[in-house]
């Protein structure tokens, strides 16, 4: 069956450490496959907020462990990072962090109502081959699906540390009237992933883009 978006990650399996591995057993605990279970927490919670490609965690453990009163849902297609956040909620017993694995279009396509207070989306994989800029998560029709699922005045954030990335971002939400764009965002100023702070030694920027829904 082909499906129905082109990857935005690469295939492959990557390390994974033993430690990682170990923590993988806890996953069904924390598993989300379906919307209908984000919904069931709702009410428990004064915000849901879904990061997408949390990478290794660090962004989604400091904000569960800082905002108790909000459900972070992360997203993430390699087990490393899905083994390392696991092992991060069992050491700080976080109660606040759900779970998905995998392309999180595929659920979001199948998501018809307004569910989540804000997106997050912090350097994608870039992609920087120009053959391969068709593969990038983030384009018209990927803010016309976060649309769909943001509730009213949503805030939806994203970076990346490739400037033409940056562009390919800004003209997709050119395109799209259904965003306010904002001068600023608590997000910009969280401390950098390790995958940020390598880019900024590497001398690439981090551009923000900051994003309300309409």
């Amino acid at each position: 069956m082909r499906n129905k978006f082109l990857p935005s990650f690469v295939q492959r399996k990557g390390r994974i450490t033993k430690s990682q591995e170990d923590n993988l057993k806890f996953l069904h605990r924390y598993h989300i496959t379906s919307h209908a279970q984000i919904l069931l927490d709702k009410s428990n919670f004064k915000k849901i907020i879904l990061e997408i490609g949390f990478g290794n965690g660090e962004n989604l453990i400091n904000l569960a462990k800082e905002n108790s009163q909000n459900l972070y849902i992360g997203s993430e297609v390699y087990m490393a990072g899905i083994g390392q956040v696991l092992g991060a909620i069992n050491a700080n017993e976080l109660t606040n962090i759900r779970l998905i694995t995998g392309d999180i279009r595929l659920l979001i396509d199948k998501i018809n109502e307004s569910v989540f207070d804000e997106v997050l989306i912090i350097c994608p994989d870039p992609w920087p081959k120009l053959k391969h800029h068709k593969r990038r998560m983030i384009n018209s029709e990927f803010l016309d699906s976060i649309y769909k699922v943001l509730n009213s005045d949503g805030h939806l954030f994203m970076s990346t540390d490739w400037e033409n990335y940056a562009e390919s971002i800004n003209e997709s939400i050119n395109q799209n009237s259904d965003f306010k764009i904002l001068n600023s965002s608590p997000y910009e100023n969280i401390t950098l992933t390790k995958f940020q702070q390598r880019a900024i030694e590497e001398g690439r920027k981090i551009y923000p883009f900051s994003l309300q829904k309409t």
